[in-house]
């Protein structure tokens, strides 16, 4: 358990195990305890890296505007695996965390091993799309700035408990990471050379198409659906979630 100085940003996460680098980044609002259940599991034969995003849980929370972004997010991701001494690894995460994997691997393709894509949406190729999602985000950043972290109490099993400093870093990193500016993450699914596994809760209604879409897109890639499982698959069913993604990342190791 650690942090990370990132221009004056100070970005905590923590290291269990050894072996292959498996890094996991969490969905917005939510934090790296959301992983819980799997770190036994997964750190048996793994170097594995969790970390709260910023304006997350005990990350730093600035309150420049500017602090917060895809781009940044980005190059957090990139620091990390230099901290934890990785060249390459497998890079994954739940919803926004997904889409960060992406846009990681759109950014430092070399340094990804493969992709764990998990309840996630790999953005709009339409504007018009795109600006009702951002519309919502931006309601989000709104309701926080006004309720505070009382939001969470309303919201999904995996974020009613979680533990934020404050309601403001969940609205700037709202307007500023989980908002979106384009296309080009969704335009680089066919580029991705790397294997990729995309799992979805099978109640996980509004990211079903947006998971059949990435399986088709991505060249290769497998894709789970896993029953009684909404939007935190992995806290909905932990030893599912396991069984799908153990044997992907051993067959990893034997290729």
């Amino acid at each position: 358990m650690a942090k990370l100085n990132r221009s004056g940003v100070d970005i905590y996460y923590e290291i269990h195990g050894s072996g292959p680098p498996l890094i996991l980044t969490h969905g917005y609002s939510s934090t790296s305890a959301m992983w819980q259940g799997q770190i036994e599991a997964l750190s048996k034969r793994h170097k594995l890296i969790l970390w709260d995003m910023r304006g997350h849980g005990q990350s730093d929370y600035p309150d420049n505007p500017d602090a917060y972004s895809e781009a940044l997010t980005v190059g957090d991701i990139a620091a990390l695996l230099d901290a934890a001494g990785a060249d390459q690894a497998i890079v994954g995460g739940l919803s926004l965390g997904g889409y960060m994997s992406l846009a990681f691997h759109r950014a430092h393709p070399e340094r990804v091993r493969a992709l764990l894509i998990i309840d996630t949406g790999p953005g709009f190729k339409k504007d018009d799309a795109r600006e009702v999602w951002n519309k919502r985000a931006r309601d989000t950043g709104d309701r926080f700035d006004r309720e505070g972290l009382e939001v969470l109490k309303s919201a999904s099993a995996e974020r009613a408990t979680v533990a934020h400093r404050n309601a403001r870093g969940l609205a700037l990193a709202a307007r500023g990471m989980l908002a979106q500016r384009d296309a080009r993450v969704i335009e680089s699914l066919p580029g991705i050379k790397v294997p990729a596994l995309v799992v979805v809760g099978a109640d996980d209604t509004p990211f079903l198409a947006a998971s059949d879409y990435m399986a088709a897109k991505i060249p290769g890639a497998q894709k789970a659906v896993i029953p009684n499982a909404g939007h935190a698959v992995n806290i909905d069913q932990p030893q599912a979630f396991i069984a799908v993604v153990r044997p992907f990342l051993d067959g990893l190791e034997a290729k």
